[in-house]
């Protein structure tokens, strides 16, 4: 449970860049590829700021990501990603005046209520310190070197 705002802030970044590459493919307009404009429409949106920001914003939330990942169980950590399905949804809505109908908050619901049931399986002491899990598999292998 430590590392919930590691989690969090892996979440928010995340979604912090999802909406960044929106508002800048909304910036650029329809975007059409031919032949001869393939390498120069390429660099116009890898290059647009919100879009670059949104690929720098991605590479922050992966890194932190990665930390997380040296930290707890996948099976704890992964799940909590959904949250940012939610964050987008609700800030699309607010910043972009997109579609927040009721199928849509039904989905949000259960996304959230999913996390919390994972987040107690955490609390339960399911989601072990994997630094403690590696230790102790060096334990058992050493043991295991001296018995042959």
């Amino acid at each position: 449970m430590k590392y919930i705002a590691f989690i969090l802030f892996t979440v928010l970044t995340n979604a912090a860049a999802q909406l960044m590459l929106k508002q800048g493919m909304l910036s650029l307009g329809p975007i059409s590829f031919t032949a001869d404009t393939m390498i120069s429409r390429v660099f116009q949106i890898l290059f647009n700021p919100w879009v670059f920001a949104g690929l720098v914003t991605f590479a922050i939330s992966m890194a932190s990501h990665l930390y997380v990942l040296s930290k707890v169980e996948l099976s704890f950590a992964y799940p909590f990603l959904s949250l940012a399905y939610v964050a987008v949804a609700v800030f699309a809505f607010f910043i972009f005046g997109e579609d927040l109908n009721n199928w849509r908050i039904a989905g949000i619901a259960f996304i959230c209520v999913g996390t919390i049931l994972i987040a107690q399986s955490g609390r339960e002491g399911h989601s072990g310190d994997m630094q403690e899990t590696a230790q102790l598999s060096k334990i058992n292998t050493a043991a295991n070197e001296i018995s042959r």
